[in-house]
Parts: structure tokens; sequence; C-alpha cells
């Protein structure tokens, strides 16, 4: 058999490996455009298993701070107390919150530096199991400050639930990208940013003040973390590794195949390996270029420049800070303090729909 007969032929299924998890309704389905839908219900599970363990608690940790605000603020003031004998200063406390607050995004760039480096040598799926020990930590410290009495305890986790969003943002659209067909790429990387949304209104529907946002309950705000943290600890591991990650770094051109039989849902993934193994061969005959020589070539210049524009506008429109201080910016609207959880609350609903929707549309 030539190399061209054994790329077209089907690939056999090891008899000792189990079948990949499928939905009938899922594989059998045509798309627009006529062609059919390669897929499985184990690429369901890894998305949403993969989603709700990382992009879910980013945006989680976005709003959960917000509610609990006045609370968090008097705890700060009597951990002060014990240990100086004297109330803080009001400028002091207004800059320990703001510390409190704007390390969530500190830690989230130290993260996304850390990733080219865990990414390449763990790959995209244990990068994601090793991430939860920075949500495990986190988590701890940050439910257990109040109990410590210690403010810093609350700090700390905050920067280091900031790291385990900088890597999960980085490495989770990459595993989703890596697993799925054509086809359906684009709408299942919106995955994750429909996750960010959900995990900001169940932050905000937990600090309502009928259920967690109250003086006494609320460090369980942040004990709710180990909740995504256990469902992708026990779901991910069975769960095949991202089949480009395989062949680009481990040349595992067997596990690829397993991988892409398991996430595609069927036995012939020639053509998907193939076109992996071509990508992997024209990068091995390619030279990186820096982000200077990409501006100064006519070809792909206002790309670079598109992409980073918008990349600014998104990250700059100051979303980010509407949730940490949303009842903040309420209250000095002139809104009666006890209406303004559940307006809190509507903002994130209406988010929420809206990247649904854009992800039907797409």
């Amino acid at each position: 058999m030539d190399s061209e007969e054994a790329h077209s032929a089907p690939v056999a299924r090891d008899p000792g490996r189990p079948a990949p998890l499928e939905c009938a309704h899922l594989t059998s389905g045509t798309p627009r455009g006529g062609r059919r839908k390669d897929w499985s219900c184990s690429l369901v599970v890894a998305s949403l298993v993969g989603a709700f363990g990382s992009s879910f608690l980013y945006g989680y940790n976005l709003s959960a701070v917000n509610a609990p605000t006045p609370y968090i603020k008097t705890f700060y003031n009597e951990s002060w107390e014990r240990r100086h004998g004297h109330r803080i200063d009001l400028d002091t406390l207004t800059l320990l919150w703001s510390v409190t607050v704007s390390i969530f995004a500190i830690g989230g760039l130290v993260g996304t530096f850390l990733v080219k480096l865990i990414g390449k040598v763990l790959g995209r799926k244990f990068t994601l199991l090793v991430n939860n020990g920075f949500a495990i930590s986190a988590l701890l410290l940050m439910a257990c400050s109040l109990q410590a009495g210690a403010f810093e305890m609350l700090i700390l986790g905050r920067f280091i639930m900031g790291v385990d969003g900088g890597i999960a943002l980085s490495v989770l659209p990459m595993y989703l990208s890596e697993i799925s067909p054509k086809e359906i790429r684009g709408s299942l990387g919106q995955v994750t940013a429909i996750f960010i949304c959900i995990g900001v209104f169940t932050g905000q529907l937990l600090g309502l003040p009928e259920l967690l946002g109250k003086e006494s309950t609320w460090p369980y705000l942040f004990g709710v973390i180990a909740v995504p943290v256990l469902v992708q600890l026990v779901s991910l591991p069975f769960l095949p590794e991202s089949p480009r990650y395989l062949i680009f770094e481990k040349h595992d051109q067997a596990g690829a195949e397993k991988a892409f039989q398991t996430f595609l849902g069927k036995e012939d993934v020639s053509r998907e390996v193939e076109e992996v193994l071509a990508e992997s061969r024209e990068q091995r005959n390619s030279r990186l270029v820096s982000v200077l020589e990409l501006l100064r070539s006519p070809s792909v210049r206002w790309q670079v420049i598109t992409v980073v524009i918008t990349m600014a506008c998104y990250q700059l429109c100051g979303l980010n800070a509407i949730w940490f201080y949303t009842n903040s910016i309420f209250g000095k609207a002139g809104i009666p303090p006890e209406k303004i959880p559940y307006i809190t609350l509507s903002t994130g609903g209406i988010e929420t729909l809206a990247a649904i929707f854009s992800d039907v549309q797409l």
C-alpha cells in the first residue's frame, strides 16, 4: 500500500479502547451548507466541563466580590483594629479594597505569561487539570480569611485566582479549537464567552441577601469555587488530550488518531490526521516572525492592527470594572440600596442572554 492509500484508509479502532460517547442526533445532523457534522458527546462533555471549570470560574470571580463589599470592608476594619488598636482610616481602606479588586487582573497577567511554558510541557488537558491547584489554593485562602482574621489571605487568594483565570482563558480556547471539527469550531469557541457570562450571573445570584450575600455567609461565596473545580477534576481525566498537541509536541500519531476518533465520533479520521501532519511539516519548514516584522509586512499589517484594536477596545471598555463595582455605581446613581442587588442581577442576566443569542446567530 503506497503512502496516498495509507492516508485515505480508515483508521482502525483499538478494540481495547472504549468507544467514544456518541449521540445519534449529533453525529447524523447536517449543518447549513449540507455537510455532515462529525462530533460526539465526548466533544460536548469536553467543552462543557472545560468551560465550567475554567471560564465559569473567571466570570464568577468578577462578580462574586461585588455583593459582600460592605461586609468585607467591615472585616478589614476589625482586623486592622485588633492589630493596631484603632480603626483604619478611609484612605487606607480604599487603597486596600482597590488592591483586593484589581489584583485579580494582575494575577491574570501573570497567568498568561505562564501559559506558554506550562502548556508546552503538560499539554492542554493537563494544564487545565493542574490549574485547578491554583483555584483550590485561592478558595481556601479566601474562604478562611474571616475565620483567620487576616485580610491578606483574601488579597492573596484573589491574586492566585487571577493566575488561574489567566491560564484557563489562554489554554481552554486552544483545547476546544484543536479538538473540534472546522464546521463548528467558531460556535464551540463561543462556549468560553457564554460560561464567563453564566459565571458572572451566578456570582450575582448567590450574592443576593436571601442567599450568601449576608455578613455571616459571605466567605461561602468563595467556597462555591470548589464545585466547578471538583467537576473538572473528576471528569477531564477521562477525556483525551488535544490531538494537535500530541502530534506537534509528542509526535504521537497513534494517540492523536484515537483522540480524533473519540471527539469526532467516527472511525475514519485519516483526513483530520493528515491535515495536522501537513501543518506540522509546514511549521517545521517555516520561520517565526516578530510582531515588528508583522507590522512591517504590507500583506498582514492591517489584519494585525485590526485584531489589536478590536481586542484593546474589548478589554478597555470597562466591563470588568463595572462588575467589580456594580453596587457602588448604582448607589451613586440614586437607586435605593434594597433594589440594587436585583438590578445588578438583571444586568448579568441580559449579558448571558446576549452571549447565548450571539452563539445561535453564529
